[in-house]
């Protein structure tokens, strides 16, 4: 009995399989709970956004490379990262973000593992890089030993609480007022906070691809705001070339796969802010105080065209681009030392006249020889109509400024190659630049005009510019011809480059060239060192004028429709042709019934004697009803598309033979109301996919490289 009793109570003292089943797998979970993962961080930049701060992304292959290059920078305390296609350098130690080629205020950058949610726009804002470490120390004990509910109070002393991995919150202090002062509270909005980059959603760019195939400067036209949204040139050139990204994988699928191409950069070309840096000053004195913000507008957009206008200011124009052009080439070469491809330069509005103007006054050159003849030229031209730079300043009563002038060493043959630009960079301000430049070029102007003969004028104000009495061969065929008739006097500075493509969105040149006096275009004249030219408009942008018919005025034709995008014209532009085509084949078919039975009637009211008519009769009446046909089809001709059945016309070489006008389709909504849409018409070129597309299409045929489907 004793042994049996010890025998039953010792059996419950051996373990069971189940309870050990259930606390390995718990233990197993808790292991899997407590086991931490670093964060990954990527890198971000600040930008001003409507006057609000907003964090950006790098792209994906930027951040990985400023993180590496993070790693390294303890041995480089210097470390400068190019990102963004090249076009920013990121100091690292400093966590700064400076523009290459044009003028920008830098940016913050921070390595970011952290955010919490904004207040206004729900966007992810990221914490300071040291705060975050101390989140992540933070974060990494409770993961480990798996207590939670921590409270942290960052430097602006504001609350993060960590409830558990999936609840983290942001406490925004409160302050009340009490009897004792202002104190900070825990009430309040919580804010989301999340850990890695991966947990924001954020919109992480595509990097774009190492290769530039081409490269395009782009000159914006009046004012500093170039779109609807009154957004810079840098700006939308940014949505110029990410168009352009996304058009790439569409249409050139195939030669990206074969690795033939990579990308197309585009650079923006700012004029404006070096022709108002002095003048802004003078037209404040003299802008009366009513209707502010409208004069403003007007003194600072509209006076530009005016601006161009005067000879004083044009050179300063013309200077600005074409010096900005050259610089911007030259430091992009430096950059860029495996480039060979070619230039080409677009410009909006008043941009493609001043792109025209100084295209139209390079210099064709067929060797080294000539550019050494015109460099003799000038100097004898320096030497002969120009005194001693005291004697000029003395002249124009500037001599406070010979000191400027011979500690740099000029003399008055580097006097007469002086830019504005360079003036400007030797300290010498706007007004004593533009005395020096009016008195170099009318010095210039007087020598030129001694070896050549006038300009004859044709008929109607057709004037053709004479070349210098002994033209080269090369002179003859790039020789000026209609276009250079009535421009401002200037002395147009030399490209270092031959740009391959002109691209003009929204030009008003036919409207400048008419007002010059200008009748119509050589169709043998052609721009001395470009090959082709694009003039490309929306069909209600109130400044875009064509270039077509002042080359052909005999014959009229409508300008070349731009194909979508996507390879078909717009619903409504289909629509409409096939209204008008229908209503055209009713009229005909009416027509053509009334006719008949109006020949049936005639026919059977006619005497029968007059049946028995003589053949030569019978001819006669068979030969008007023949020619009563032929008028009758006059009017079905227009049923079917101009551009399909009559032959192609002759443009003249200023495009090398091809269509120079191009149109875009106007949107369904555009079409409601053609005046509502006007200033949309002349700001839509920025983000238009048709636009980029033809740019694209012609850029890399000079390549020989074709889109994978040409677009009708």
């Amino acid at each position: 009995m004793g042994s049996a009793m010890s025998a039953a109570e010792h059996q419950p003292t051996e373990p069971s399989p189940l309870p050990n089943l259930a606390s390995s797998s718990e233990a197993l979970e808790t292991d899997a709970a407590n086991k931490y993962e670093a964060v990954c961080p990527h890198w971000f930049y600040c930008k001003v956004v409507d006057s609000r701060e907003r964090w950006i992304p790098f792209s994906g292959q930027d951040s990985e490379k400023l993180e590496n290059a993070h790693k390294s920078s303890k041995y480089c305390d210097e470390l400068v990262v190019p990102t963004e296609g090249g076009r920013y350098d990121v100091h690292l130690k400093k966590r700064l973000r400076y523009a290459v080629y044009w003028e920008e205020d830098e940016s913050e950058v921070r390595r970011c593992t952290w955010f919490y949610k904004g207040d206004k726009d729900n966007r992810y804002i990221p914490y300071p890089e040291s705060f975050s470490e101390e989140l992540e120390d933070t974060y990494m004990i409770c993961v480990t030993l798996d207590e939670w509910k921590k409270k942290l109070e960052s430097p602006t002393r504001e609350i993060i609480i960590l409830h558990n991995p999936k609840l983290m919150v942001h406490y925004h202090p409160v302050t009340t007022t009490d009897d004792w002062g202002a104190s900070p509270t825990e009430q309040g909005r919580p804010r989301t906070v999340k850990r890695g980059v991966e947990n924001i959603s954020a919109e992480i760019p595509n990097g774009e691809p190492l290769q530039i195939d081409h490269l395009v400067f782009v000159v914006h036209g009046i004012g500093p705001a170039c779109d609807i949204r009154f957004r810079s040139i840098v700006q939308c050139v940014n949505d110029f070339r990410n168009v352009s990204l996304s058009m790439l994988p569409a249409h050139f699928k195939n030669a990206q796969e074969q690795q033939q191409i990579g990308r197309v950069e585009f650079l923006p070309v700012n004029w404006h802010s070096t022709l108002h840096t002095g003048v802004d000053v003078d037209l404040e004195r003299i802008t009366l105080p009513s209707i502010n913000r409208l004069r403003h507008f007007i003194n600072d957009t509209i006076l530009d065209v005016f601006f161009y206008n005067s000879s004083t200011y044009c050179q300063t124009i013309v200077d600005t681009v074409a010096s900005e052009m050259n610089r911007i080439y030259l430091l992009f070469l430096e950059r860029n030392p495996d480039f060979k491809g070619g230039v080409s330069i677009a410009g909006h509005s008043l941009g493609s006249l001043i792109l025209f103007d100084l295209l139209t006054n390079q210099k064709c050159t067929s060797d080294g020889e000539e550019d050494k003849n015109e460099e003799s030229q000038i100097s004898a031209t320096s030497q002969e109509g120009i005194g001693s730079v005291t004697d000029i300043l003395t002249e124009l009563e500037l001599s406070e400024y010979c000191s400027v002038f011979e500690k740099e060493n000029v003399d008055r043959e580097a006097l007469a190659l002086c830019t504005e630009k360079e003036l400007k960079d030797m300290g010498i301000p706007l007004g004593p630049r533009m005395k020096i430049l009016h008195y170099l070029r009318n010095k210039s102007n007087n020598q030129n005009s001694k070896g050549q003969t006038p300009a004859a004028a044709g008929e109607g104000g057709n004037v053709k510019q004479e070349v210098p009495v002994k033209p080269t061969n090369a002179e003859t065929s790039c020789r000026r011809l209609d276009v250079v008739t009535g421009q401002v006097s200037a002395n147009y500075p030399q490209l270092i480059y031959k740009p391959e493509i002109f691209f003009a969105f929204g030009s008003p040149i036919g409207m400048f060239l008419t007002v010059r006096g200008v009748k119509r275009i050589d169709p043998n004249y052609s721009l001395p060192t470009c090959k082709g030219f694009f003039n490309v408009f929306h069909p209600f942008d109130p400044v875009a004028y064509r270039i077509e018919p002042m080359i052909v005025p005999d014959v009229e034709f409508d300008p070349m429709l731009l194909p979508h995008h996507k390879g078909r014209k717009r619903m409504h532009l289909e629509l409409k042709e096939g209204l008008t085509r229908m209503s055209m084949d009713l009229k005909n078919n009416l027509l053509g019934s009334l006719r008949t039975a109006w020949q049936s009637f005639t026919r059977t009211s006619l005497p029968a004697v007059e049946a028995g008519a003589t053949g030569d009769t019978e001819q006669v009446l068979e030969a008007e009803a023949s020619s009563e046909k032929q008028t009758d089809r006059k009017p079905e001709e227009p049923t079917t598309p101009v551009k399909e059945e009559s032959a192609p016309v002759n443009v003249g070489m200023l495009n090398g033979g091809h269509r120079i006008d191009y149109v875009l389709q106007e949107k369904p909504i555009e079409s409601f109301n053609e005046y509502l849409f006007a200033l949309q018409g002349h700001l839509c070129y920025w983000e238009s996919e048709d636009t980029v597309l033809l740019l694209l299409k012609e850029i890399y045929q000079t390549m020989g490289i074709g889109m994978d489907q040409p677009l009708p």
